[in-house]
């Protein structure tokens, strides 16, 4: 059984066994729940903890756990209705809306109810996330000397130095002075967001793209302007009219296994975009957050953008927590000039630095054999999740994807995702509800698009899924609200 599953159903039933014990009144041993409920000693522990959480427990330290005693009475509600007038008021001077839309992250970062395939996240299963590796390096950092101390704001100087390595290649010239380590990717994007347009500024994206990045710019009062791709990644031909029509500074680009359509920047398209954002004196986000997801059949990976920048253009985003775990939010931003003082300012002044033994666990996960072992792993994983997931769509979608039959399908050779259009005229939300109620959970894809979406299209995922035996049985449900829509397959 799915450990996340296993803990609900053991809350869900001592929840319900609580009205067996008085207030005050001891449980079953860890021990005894165990074999009652035949479930591990961590599932227990979890699952006793969510109560905990919820005020219905409390644990003593080698007591045991015990029955709350009942609350005092329920807190008058507080009226918050003033707020809506606060968070919505705009002075003449403000040039673009102060809310914030997050259904696009949120969409991505919720966890499924049991039973429920999930065909939509943006992390490994952990049955793909190194655990042991993470846990060996995280007991290691935790010993280093001054581990514990407060660390350096631009992060801990070995990693910056690995950091550097790997952005810049060999012979990239990219020092580990040019890198900051940030609190995972997306706090990386919004960071350079911020340092490099002011409110109210258009900002170039490739359309369509990663909802989190769109989600980050209009929080800082930034106007995204779509560029097309196609599966060579931007149009470079819309990209200098983009800049001259807009007067934009910046543009924010996923070269490699871009999400959501997995389109690689052909060779000749990476020299154009840093020509042309040179000529118009404008930076590019490079978000290189797959390149440590590459997939066994994948030809070799091309350098990033900054190891063939030679004039500061590029500043350059990535994380290891695509590759590891959500909760290894550990990444880098790279940049030259003076911009990166700007970029190290900001961070200090948004979260100070990211915690010494974090970095420090960081740093001994990706100097260790395992971390090779772990690469070659979700390489080989990934690539079998993914042939799993093509085969069943020519199998019970074959109108969607076969060119034959008027669909067709990008396979990329790496990241997580396929990027699925559906025929004309379907209706997105009506499908990832009916797909739900089927017990399979699919990303629509309006969130990726700054703009009106030229077709409906899904996104579907194979990291998040525990193995291709859900994989297939996943699309089979999405198959089922197909047919309950009316949504031509086959």
């Amino acid at each position: 059984m799915h450990e996340r599953s296993s803990v609900a159903e053991l809350a869900a039933n001592l929840r319900t066994e609580l009205n067996r014990y008085s207030p005050g009144e001891k449980l079953p041993s860890s021990r005894a729940l165990v074999e009652r409920h035949r479930v591990s000693p961590v599932t227990v522990s979890r699952a006793l903890a969510a109560l905990a959480a919820e005020g219905l427990v409390v644990t003593r330290p080698g007591a045991g756990a015990f029955r709350a005693e009942p609350r005092g009475e329920t807190p008058r509600p507080v009226d918050t209705s003033w707020q809506e007038i606060a968070l919505s008021a705009e002075s003449a001077a403000d040039q673009v809306p102060r809310s914030v839309d997050a259904s696009g992250v949120l969409a991505t970062l919720a966890v499924p109810a049991p039973g429920v395939i999930e065909l939509s996240g943006g992390y490994l299963h952990p049955d793909l996330q190194p655990e042991r590796a993470l846990a060996a390096a995280l007991a290691r950092a935790g010993r280093r000397p001054g581990a514990w101390n407060r660390p350096p704001v631009e992060g801990v100087p070995e990693l910056r130095a690995w950091f550097a390595r790997e952005i810049g290649g060999p012979g990239g010239g990219l020092a580990a002075s040019d890198v900051l380590v940030t609190a995972g990717g997306q706090s990386a994007l919004t960071a350079a967001l911020r340092a490099l347009a002011p409110p109210g500024a258009p900002l170039l994206v490739e359309s369509p793209t990663y909802p989190g990045m769109l989600a980050a710019a209009r929080a800082s009062g930034l106007r995204p302007v779509p560029v097309p791709i196609d599966a060579d990644g931007v149009r470079t031909d819309l990209l200098a009219d983009a800049f001259r029509a807009s007067g934009a500074r910046v543009f924010v680009s996923q070269p490699l296994f871009q999400n959501p359509t997995g389109a690689v920047l052909a060779v000749e398209r990476r020299r154009e975009v840093l020509r042309v954002a040179r000529a118009a004196g404008a930076f590019v986000v490079e978000d290189d957050f797959a390149r440590r997801l590459v997939h066994d059949d994948a030809p070799a990976l091309p350098p990033t953008l900054m190891a063939d920048d030679q004039d500061g253009t590029v500043v350059h985003v990535c994380s290891l927590t695509k590759a590891t775990s959500p909760s290894l939010r550990v990444g880098a931003l790279a940049a030259r000039g003076p911009v990166r003082d700007r970029l190290r300012a900001i961070q200090v002044v948004d979260s100070f630095f990211v915690p010494g033994p974090l970095q420090e666990t960081a740093l001994e996960l990706v100097g260790s054999p395992a971390w090779t072992r772990h690469l070659r792993a979700i390489s080989a994983e990934l690539t079998v999740r993914r042939d799993a997931l093509v085969a069943a769509l020519h199998r019970q979608l074959p109108a969607l994807v076969e060119p034959a039959r008027g669909g067709g399908l990008f396979v990329p050779p790496g990241g997580y995702h396929l990027w699925l259009r559906l025929p004309d005229g379907t209706d997105e939300e009506a499908l990832t509800g009916a797909a739900l109620r089927a017990g399979v959970v699919v990303a629509a894809g309006r969130p990726y698009f700054p703009a009106e979406p030229p077709a409906p299209h899904l996104r579907l995922s194979f990291a998040a899924a525990a193995g291709t035996g859900e994989v297939t049985e996943g699309v089979r449900r999405l198959r089922a609200a197909c047919d309950e829509l009316g949504v031509p397959t086959g």
